[in-house]
């Protein structure tokens, strides 16, 4: 009986520590998700404004100035508009009104020779929908053709003229969402794309710093799941995309904006050396999972080389926020490269050189997406690695790399 009672009592204290931890946990991922939902509202806190700006400003020009009763297409419109991504909302625009002219024509043609019913709806937006996808119209326009059809179909027994009110609505809409985010509020660019960057950056250089710790801790696992939360970087780079495409469309619409142009080209540059680096990054963190499997040899400076990539990142992201010359981040691109000329001087295997080799080419695009040439960038990484110390030669402090002057950003 005492031994019954032991094993219950034993039991509870496991069962309410169970209980226990799951609480804990149940909190932790609310006030993650709390979080998160605040940071989206923040996030979408300025659309937001636009769109309700957008609808009532398009209602009263349909409503007032046009004489239009009921303008229920001029708010659709404009909300449509304003609910695409960043950067095509111009595209939407005309898309709208191509969409409202291929429905009005298809709507009107079948309605005339074949009536109104169900069987002539399913007809309409069939032939509307197969005549765009032919003319190689894009998702928009198929959605938009398809739904003007189907209101000509259904309204226009009931409603006289509707043709030329869905015509207007669709460009009072598309027009004024242009001219809220043009003139009204248009948008800071350079802080939608900071905004729209930190997540990339972030999320590259926690990997980079969390495959350095396991290199040095000869830890698998840890960099196993570094390489795994980096390959799922699709959803930060279409951000980092759609807002640099944005904010180009800002300041080419919006007057207020117009002298961001220069600062709007250096980042637009900058996507794509960046997204290399994700994808070159990648291959040294797997690299540097097959090293640990393989029990290569992991010399110091090799973990240092990988954690200088994660802070050069950090200092980009930094600089590039205020507005800054990112001397810093190439200064510690080429310190990782310099440390990654010790470690190959000091012995590595097979992986290790390739993983070498990685820090050297993600180094080179990091000075790529900081404003400098491809061949001055390869230039300065393979002067950086030639001067580490090698076996022979005398010891002394790293040499000082004479920085590149670039154009600024800010």
């Amino acid at each position: 009986m005492l031994r019954r009672d032991r094993i219950r009592q034993s039991l509870s204290d496991v069962g309410t520590a169970r209980i226990t931890e799951t609480a804990a946990q149940v909190r932790q991922r609310g006030k993650a998700t709390l979080h998160d939902r605040l940071h989206r509202v923040r996030m979408s806190l300025a659309l937001a404004v636009q769109a309700g700006l957008a609808a009532g400003l398009s209602w009263v020009a349909a409503h007032e100035l046009l004489g239009n009763p009921q303008p229920v297409f001029a708010p659709i419109s404009a909300v449509g508009t304003l609910a695409v991504s960043v950067g095509q909302r111009f595209r939407r625009t005309v898309e709208l009104i191509i969409g409202v002219a291929v429905g009005v024509a298809v709507g009107d043609i079948l309605v005339h020779f074949l009536g109104t019913g169900p069987w002539q709806l399913a007809l309409v937006v069939t032939v509307a929908i197969l005549l765009t996808i032919f003319a190689g119209g894009s998702v928009a326009i198929v959605i938009q053709a398809a739904a003007t059809a189907v209101l000509i179909v259904t309204l226009s027994p009931t409603v006289e003229a509707l043709e030329i009110p869905r015509f207007v609505d669709a460009f009072v809409g598309g027009g004024i969402a242009l001219l809220v985010t043009a003139i009204l509020l248009p948008l800071n660019p350079l802080r939608v794309l900071n905004r729209a960057a930190r997540p990339a950056f972030d999320l590259l250089a926690d990997q980079l710093d969390a495959a350095a710790d396991g290199l040095r801790e000869r830890d698998r696992e840890k960099i196993q799941a570094a390489l795994d939360r980096l390959r799922d970087n699709k959803a930060e780079l279409a951000t980092l995309t759609e807002a640099i495409e944005g904010a180009k469309e800002t300041a080419l619409l919006s007057p207020a904006r117009w002298h961001r142009r220069s600062e709007l080209t250096h980042y637009a540059e900058a996507a794509d050396p960046i997204d290399r680096t994700m994808r070159n990054s990648g291959t040294l963190i797997r690299r540097a999972v097959t090293l640990i499997e393989d029990a290569e040899p992991v010399p110091e400076p090799m973990p240092d080389a990988v954690a200088h990539l994660a802070e050069a990142v950090r200092l980009l992201k930094r600089e590039f926020a205020q507005g800054e010359e990112p001397e810093r981040a190439r200064e510690r691109s080429l310190r990782a490269v310099s440390d990654a000329g010790r470690a190959y001087a000091e012995g590595v295997g097979f992986s290790g050189s390739v993983v070498v080799a990685q820090v050297r080419t993600t180094a080179s695009d990091l000075m790529v997406a900081s404003g400098i040439s491809q061949e001055e960038a390869n230039r300065l990484v393979r002067r950086s690695f030639g001067e580490t110390d090698r076996p022979g030669s005398p010891a002394g402090p790293e040499p000082e790399v004479k920085q590149p002057t670039a154009p600024p950003v800010g």
